[in-house]
C-alpha cells in the first residue's frame, strides 16, 4: 500500500484529483523546488518548536486549571491560544507542504494570513483553507448554497458550521464553537445595512488604515472570544473563561499584572511576545507575495544569515517537550 508520509489528516486535505495524477507523474531534481521546500519547512518548524509550544506552556497553565485565575491572566491566556493554534497547525501545514515540494509534490495553500480577515467571512477563506473549501463545496452548496431564501440560507450556514464543530469532536464546546462562527456570520448578513450606515454617519472610511485595522481587530477578537470554547476543557470551564474575562480587580496593581504576565515564566512570555511580533512582521512583509520568493532575489550573505536565525532561534529557544501537534487529536 502507498503511504504518502508528508500529509496526514490534518491537511492540508488535498482533492483527488490534485493529488492523484502527480503520483504517476516523473520528478527530477530541481535545486529551486527542493530549497524552496526546505525554506519553508525550516519556517513551519519555527513557528511550531519556538512559537506554538512556548505559547503552549502559559496556555495550558491557565486553561488546565481556569477557576484558579480571573482577569488578566485569562485574557493572555486566550489571545496567546490565538496564536498557538495558529502557528502550531499551520506550521504543521507548512511543513506538510514543503516536505511534498522536496519530493516533486504540490500541495494546495492552507493559511493566508487569517488574522489579517476584515470579516469573518474572510478568515474562513484564509484559515484551513483545505478544510473550509470542502465544507463549502461538499456541504454548504449541496444543501443549496446562497440560491436560496434568506431563512434558508441562513440555516445552510448554521448547519455547515455547526457540522464543522462536530468534525472537530463530539464535545458540545466544539458545537458552541462552531455555532457563534454561524452566528457571526448570519449576524454580518442581518446588520449590513445598518452597519453601513454606521460607518457613513462616523464618516471612517476617510481614514482608510484606520478603518481597515478597527475591521481587522474587530475580527480577531470575535475568532478569539470563540477559540475559547474550543480550547476549554469542558462548557462550564468556557463559561467561567468568559464570565471572568473581564474581572478587572487587580488591573492597577503593578504585582498582580507583572504576576499575570509572568505566570509561566518571564523566559517563556518573552520568547512568546517576541516570536509573535516576529510572525506579525514577516505577515506585514508577505502581504506583497511569498517570502520565499523575495528572499531568492537578495545576496547570498543575507539569504543564509535569515537561515541560520531561523535554525539557530529553533535551537535555542524551542521547546522540545513532547508537545504534540493540535489537530493531531481531530
Amino acid at each position: 500500500m502507498f503511504h504518502f508520509s508528508p500529509q496526514l489528516v490534518a491537511g492540508p486535505i488535498e482533492r483527488a484529483k490534485n493529488l492523484l495524477p502527480q503520483f504517476f507523474r516523473k520528478v527530477y531534481f530541481d535545486y529551486i523546488r527542493v530549497t524552496d521546500g526546505l525554506k519553508l519547512m525550516l519556517w513551519g518548524m519555527f513557528k511550531k518548536i519556538v512559537i506554538a509550544d512556548n505559547l503552549a506552556k502559559y496556555v495550558n497553565l491557565v486553561y488546565n486549571d481556569v477557576h484558579a485565575y480571573t482577569g488578566l491572566p485569562l485574557i493572555i491566556a486566550t489571545i496567546f491560544f490565538a496564536f498557538q493554534i495558529y502557528c502550531d497547525f499551520s506550521g504543521y501545514s507548512d511543513i506538510a507542504i514543503g516536505a511534498s515540494q522536496v519530493m516533486g509534490f504540490k500541495l494546495m495553500d492552507n493559511f493566508k494570513r487569517p488574522y489579517y480577515s476584515k470579516s469573518i467571512a474572510e478568515f474562513w477563506k484564509r484559515w484551513h483553507i483545505s478544510l473550509s473549501s470542502w465544507f463549502r463545496d461538499y456541504l454548504y452548496i449541496t444543501l443549496g448554497g446562497n440560491r436560496v431564501s434568506i431563512s434558508r440560507l441562513h440555516f445552510n450556514l448554521f448547519i455547515t458550521f455547526l457540522v464543522s464543530g462536530l468534525w472537530h469532536g463530539a464535545n458540545w464546546t466544539f458545537v458552541i464553537w462552531g455555532a457563534l462562527h454561524a452566528f457571526y456570520i448570519i449576524f454580518a448578513l442581518f446588520s449590513k445595512g445598518i452597519r453601513e450606515r454606521i460607518v457613513a454617519f462616523i464618516k471612517i472610511r476617510r481614514l482608510p488604515t484606520l478603518n481597515k485595522y478597527s475591521q481587522v481587530l474587530t475580527t480577531f477578537s470575535l475568532v478569539s472570544f470563540a477559540w475559547i470554547f474550543f480550547r476549554s476543557n469542558n462548557v462550564s470551564d468556557a463559561f467561567y473563561v468568559v464570565g471572568n474575562l473581564f474581572n478587572w480587580q487587580g488591573f492597577t496593581d503593578f504585582s498582580y499584572i507583572r504576576a499575570s504576565l509572568f505566570l509561566a515564566s518571564p523566559y517563556i512570555f518573552i520568547v512568546s511576545v517576541v516570536g509573535i511580533i516576529f510572525l506579525e512582521f514577516v505577515h506585514y512583509i508577505q502581504r506583497q507575495g511569498s517570502i520565499r520568493h523575495m528572499m531568492s532575489n537578495k545576496p547570498v550573505y543575507l539569504r543564509f544569515f535569515v537561515y541560520y536565525v531561523l535554525l539557530f532561534s529553533i535551537l535555542l529557544f524551542g521547546n522540545f517537550t513532547s508537545q504534540e501537534f493540535i489537530y493531531f487529536q481531530f
